[in-house]
């Protein structure tokens, strides 16, 4: 394919997954937005009124960016492993990989379906939290730099899901009881310093604390780690998951019988 068939399938792609999700925005867009409010209402506003400060910001605004990013991780993850899931299951994930289209360019169209609800969640969501305080801004390119690359690495994790789940069942296990169980552990709610020595070391094996601390950071100005080593890891998972998803894709495992 030359360079201009190359941008009609990768459009045509892109375009395809945007209006999937945006069809039925009162179950893909509005619930993070329904949800993000009483998690302020009940942890923000009851809870952490009864809480003093940490590193000095009141419980509310600290929760803040681990929350966004919380939107951004579990809506770019739910998109592409649905997405593709689906493909598999109607059996049209063949055709495209039959055409001329390359590889790559299909794995890039499912991870920019799930990276434009991740980014249009995480809108949502920062709008809501507007309304409750005052967001912080000490580096957007930072923040801005974390939203993309984190959307990005859990829409192709979503993908691996999809790729291996032989049921609509099995695309519930990972954000059950693994998505879930990490994020509420990556310190949205807390920070780290606040643990015990054993779960402090425990907790630097989770790498979706990485991700929140470098959003707090971009957000507030504060982490429990460094940036440069938060920034690290979440390249380092990205590159590992892109080259896997890609792999899995060039072999037909999980697609071709």
């Amino acid at each position: 394919m030359n360079l201009s068939e190359q941008y009609v399938s990768i459009k045509t792609l892109v375009v395809k997954e945007f209006l999937r999700f945006i069809r039925i925005w009162i179950q893909t867009v509005l619930p993070s937005a329904i949800t993000t409010g009483l998690y302020f209402v009940i942890f923000g506003e009851l809870i952490g009124s009864q809480l003093s400060d940490i590193s000095g910001f009141s419980y509310m605004d600290y929760i803040v960016p681990g929350i966004i990013l919380m939107s951004v991780i579990n809506n770019s993850y739910a998109n592409v492993v649905s997405s593709f899931y689906g493909a598999k299951f109607q059996h049209h994930v063949e055709e495209m990989l039959v055409s001329p289209m390359p590889n790559y360019l299909i794995l890039l169209g499912f991870v920019s379906g799930g990276l434009m609800r991740g980014l249009m969640v995480g809108c949502v969501v920062t709008l809501v939290a507007s309304f409750f305080t005052e967001l912080g801004s000490y580096n957007i390119l930072i923040t801005l730099c974390v939203v993309v690359l984190t959307s990005m690495l859990f829409a192709l994790a979503g993908f691996v899901n999809a790729i291996y789940a032989n049921s609509f069942d099995d695309i519930a296990i990972i954000p059950t009881f693994v998505l879930t169980p990490l994020t509420y552990l990556g310190g949205i709610f807390y920070s780290i310093d606040m643990l015990p020595g054993f779960w402090q070391q425990v907790s630097y094996f989770n790498p979706i604390m990485y991700m929140i601390n470098a959003m707090r950071y971009g957000m507030l100005g504060v982490s429990d780690i460094d940036i440069v080593t938060a920034f690290s890891i979440i390249v380092l998972f990205l590159v590992t998951l892109f080259s896997f998803s890609l792999y899995l894709l060039h072999r037909g495992i999980g697609i071709r019988s």
